[in-house]
């Protein structure tokens, strides 16, 4: 395997981001925050955002929908830069190790409208040759055309790619594809598993 490029998922590979970092600070009582993100500001209603949906838009949606709970929904974006904790620095370490050997690209599902604030905060990002953002795409992973999306926008072949991300179908996807792939998740070792796939030196 020729492997020229290395392609990161951002949010839980790079970057920590987790609403209950904000909403630990709000609710008094933790069942109750759990129950509000996951009956309320659920994962698939912020996964609409990343396909595309204005923030303002989905707000008011919710807010008609649940007025009860209208001052915990509007913090959600109001607030949202509370919701990102820091870098994962283990895995940036990686990148800036794999930086002059390989071609660097992100393929993130993110809000168009709040990316460039993570954008802006850390500094690893300019590392990266070419960005693909699920949000200002309207489409999103694990959909096959937003990786074909990628490849084409940058001229680069599947086969000749390693793709890194903490979500298993979109691992999955990247594999049906031709991808490399390495699947994170808590106990993973990046630079192992790419020391491994004979990408790093130890």
């Amino acid at each position: 395997m020729d492997i020229k490029n290395i392609v990161f998922d951002f949010g839980g590979v790079l970057v920590d981001w987790n609403p209950r970092y904000l909403y630990k600070k709000l609710f008094e009582d933790e069942a109750q925050m759990e129950s509000f993100l996951q009956n309320v500001c659920t994962p698939d209603w912020n996964e609409q955002q990343d396909a595309g949906r204005p923030l303002k838009e989905a707000t008011e949606s919710l807010v008609e929908q649940f007025p009860e709970h209208e001052t915990m929904i509007r913090v959600f974006y109001d607030r949202w830069e509370e919701m990102i904790k820091s870098d994962i620095a283990a895995n940036v370490s990686v990148l800036y190790q794999l930086k002059d050997k390989y071609r660097l690209f992100g393929l993130s599902n993110w809000s168009g409208e709040t990316f460039p604030t993570a954008f802006n905060r850390y500094p690893f990002f300019g590392e990266f040759e070419g960005i693909v953002i699920s949000g200002d795409e309207k489409m999103k992973k694990p959909d096959k055309e937003i990786y074909k999306l990628l490849l084409n926008r940058y001229q680069l072949q599947a086969e000749s790619s390693v793709f890194i991300d903490d979500n298993a179908e979109n691992i999955k996807v990247a594999q049906e594809l031709g991808f490399g792939t390495v699947h994170i998740n808590n106990a993973t070792d990046l630079k192992l598993e790419l020391v491994n796939m004979n990408l790093l030196e130890s």
